[in-house]
């Protein structure tokens, strides 16, 4: 299924940007909400939202299982690398903050989250669509309550809050096209245009269910 997501994504890497509007809104979000500073790692970095919010005193490096979405990120942020966000390649502790915007979801969170705190020495902060979000698709979308069972113990604080999805009839089918969003990992194999319509027209108001969320490790 790996191998699927890399491929999916990388065949989206030059039309995200233009179709990945919540994505884009999500990692201003997190942002703003964690306000991290120092080395940072940008987890699942796509094109580069999260990194281009940052401001002021910080050191970047992203990672995305993606070679063509990296190949874009490091257009603006010259420090991106390929790699499985489940198995992060950096030693503990490595990087002051670890951030992650809509990308947890698509992994094994069980795995990757404990990896994030691994490589930090400060916190994490995420954003990603939780159980709640379009519904009618039948996306396994992570529930709260065990994001929040895997970082018992920690200090956390969160809010969950509806992101739209701006696209409505086939605009909205182009958008789970064109930001490599027609996966579902429960079939194992891409949703036809005829079964992404039918959803679509099934669907009366498109949004994720956005959990943010910050720890210190």
């Amino acid at each position: 299924m790996k191998r699927a997501y890399s491929l999916r994504f990388s065949r989206s890497a030059k039309t995200y940007d233009r179709w990945a509007v919540p994505q884009r809104i999500s990692a201003h979000k997190l942002v703003k909400m964690v306000s991290p500073r120092g080395r940072i790692l940008d987890v699942g970095c796509g094109t580069g939202f999260v990194s281009r919010s940052l401001e002021g005193d910080v050191d970047i490096v992203g990672i995305d299982i993606s070679p063509e979405m990296v190949r874009e990120y490091v257009k603006e942020v010259p420090s991106g690398i390929v790699g499985d966000v489940e198995e992060l390649p950096f030693k503990d502790r490595s990087f002051d903050w670890a951030l992650s915007n809509f990308t947890l979801h698509w992994t094994n969170v069980a795995k990757s989250l404990p990896e994030m705190v691994r490589v930090s020495r400060e916190g994490i902060g995420i954003s990603l669509p939780v159980e709640g979000s379009l519904e009618g698709l039948g996306f396994p979308f992570p529930k709260v309550v065990d994001i929040l069972r895997l970082l018992r113990g920690r200090r956390v604080m969160f809010y969950t809050e509806n992101v739209e999805i701006p696209f409505k009839g086939m605009d909205l089918v182009y958008f789970f096209h064109y930001t490599g969003s027609s996966l579902n990992p429960k079939r194992r194999k891409t949703l036809t245009r005829n079964e992404i319509e039918d959803l679509v027209n099934s669907i009366d108001r498109a949004f994720f269910r956005m959990l943010f969320l910050y720890a210190r490790v």
